[in-house]
């Protein structure tokens, strides 16, 4: 297991923070990253703060509804991004989708950088989590919604394109509708997923130097 992180470890200033939510498929990842790249930031993924079904027998945990906000451990959560905000750093949990457990006795340190870019589905969704980031960016909903089973990450791993389109069809595409497309009236930029990925990075930068986020604390 890591060390316990020593307090004393934060940043002098408060990090600028933004969410990227989006549909399965928009290419909020690829985004992020891309964001992370270029400001030199810290890429932070909500894949791992699903839930430990480790208490439920192995088929059982097949059949829980990962596209729905419930199995994201939102308290720890927000506890986490809220730290990183502060410039501390957080010790994140390892989850394993093989098993849907957390990997017991690990974490991940993460440290605090000057751009945070909390990215995934629910990233606008949950009303604690929100208030934390002074922009909200979030990708058009309704271009490139289902990934062939190769873009799928975890989800489509040892799956056929038959059970992925059974699957977006049994619970991706309704969470779309229920969860992640309403949470787009808490972004400040929607960015339609069909275009060039610099101009999309672009367009998000041109909004945070219109919003005064570029500038880097002396």
């Amino acid at each position: 297991m890591n060390q316990p992180q020593e307090r004393s470890a934060r940043l002098p200033f408060p990090p600028v923070v933004l969410a990227i939510a989006g549909c399965s498929g928009s290419g909020k990842t690829t985004l992020a990253a891309e964001l992370a790249r270029t400001l030199d930031g810290v890429h932070f993924h909500l894949d791992n703060y699903y839930r430990d079904l480790s208490h439920l027998r192995p088929e059982e945990r097949v059949k829980q509804n990962m596209d729905d906000p419930a199995v994201i451990e939102s308290p720890l959560l927000a506890a986490h991004v809220a730290a990183l905000a502060r410039g501390e750093s957080i010790e994140r949990p390892l989850y394993d989708f093989a098993t849907y457990s957390r990997i017991v006795g690990q974490t991940e340190t993460v440290r605090a950088g000057a751009y945070l870019l909390v990215e995934g589905i629910f990233a606008l969704y949950y009303p604690n989590c929100c208030p934390l980031p002074p922009a909200h960016l979030r990708r058009h909903p309704g271009r490139a919604v289902l990934r062939a089973a190769s873009e799928t990450g975890h989800r489509a791993a040892g799956r056929t394109p038959e059970s992925v389109r059974r699957q977006y069809e049994a619970t991706v595409r309704p969470s779309s509708l229920a969860f992640v497309r309403p949470s787009a009236l808490n972004a400040h930029l929607i960015i339609d997923g069909a275009g060039a990925l610099d101009w999309k990075v672009e367009r998000v930068l041109g909004e945070m130097r219109k919003r005064g986020l570029l500038a880097f604390p002396e």
